[in-house]
C-alpha cells in the first residue's frame, strides 16, 4: 500500500485506482474514510470485506455535489434548502434512494445516506462520480486520525492511502430526511 500527499496528481492516482476497482482511504473533513465506486458491486462488497462489515449495515455515499445527490436519491424542496444550508459539511443525509442505486451499497434499504464533506480532497476525488464514504476502520472498533495505524490495520487491503490534515475526528452528523420532522441520528 501507498501513502501519498493529496497532490492533484496523487488525486488523479486514486481516482484512476477507483476507476479500476480499488478500494482507497482519504482524509474527509471528519474521518479517514474507505472509498469505492459505488456503481462497482465487486469494490462495494470488497469495502464491507475490508471492514468486517455485515451487508445488512448500509454504506453512506460522497458527491460533490447538491445536484450530484439529486441524481443518486428523491430530494424535495425542504430538504434541498436544508441540505444547500449545510453542505459542504459534517453531515450525512439520509434520503429515497432512486432505482439505479444498489441495493448492497444501502443494505437492503430503500434509503441512502448521501454527503458533501467540506474538504476539497473530497471534492476532487468525488467530482466525476460518487465513492463510498465509511470510516476507515474495522466494524466495532473505533476510527483512527494515525496514518501509521490505518496504514497497518489495512496493510495491502487497498490501493493507496491519501494523507490528510485537520480532520475533526468526530463522526458526521446523520440526519434522516425521510420523515417528519426530520431526525438526527447521530451527534
Amino acid at each position: 500500500m501507498l501513502v501519498y500527499s493529496p497532490t492533484k496528481i496523487n488525486i488523479r492516482k486514486a481516482k484512476k485506482a477507483l476507476q479500476q476497482g480499488e478500494v482507497i482511504i482519504y482524509p474527509t473533513d471528519t474521518l479517514y474514510g474507505l472509498g469505492a465506486d459505488i456503481f462497482n458491486q465487486k469494490a462495494i462488497k470488497k469495502v464491507f470485506s475490508i471492514k468486517g462489515k455485515e451487508f445488512k449495515v448500509p454504506l453512506s455515499v460522497m458527491v460533490s455535489s447538491l445536484k450530484e445527490i439529486k441524481e443518486l436519491a428523491w430530494v424535495d424542496k425542504e430538504q434541498e434548502k436544508l441540505m444547500s444550508v449545510l453542505l459542504p459539511g459534517p453531515f450525512t443525509f439520509i434520503l429515497k434512494k432512486k432505482a439505479k442505486i444498489s441495493k448492497i451499497l444501502t443494505g437492503g434499504k430503500e434509503t441512502i445516506g448521501v454527503r458533501i464533506p467540506d474538504s476539497k480532497i473530497c471534492q476532487q476525488l468525488s467530482k466525476d462520480f460518487p465513492i463510498t464514504t465509511t470510516s476507515a476502520n474495522i466494524s466495532g472498533f473505533k476510527p483512527s486520525l494515525s496514518i501509521k495505524k490505518i496504514t497497518k490495520e489495512f496493510n495491502q487491503q487497498v490501493k493507496l492511502v491519501l494523507k490528510g490534515e485537520k480532520l475533526s475526528g468526530q463522526p458526521s452528523i446523520i440526519v434522516d430526511l425521510t420523515e417528519k420532522p426530520f431526525k438526527i441520528f447521530r451527534f
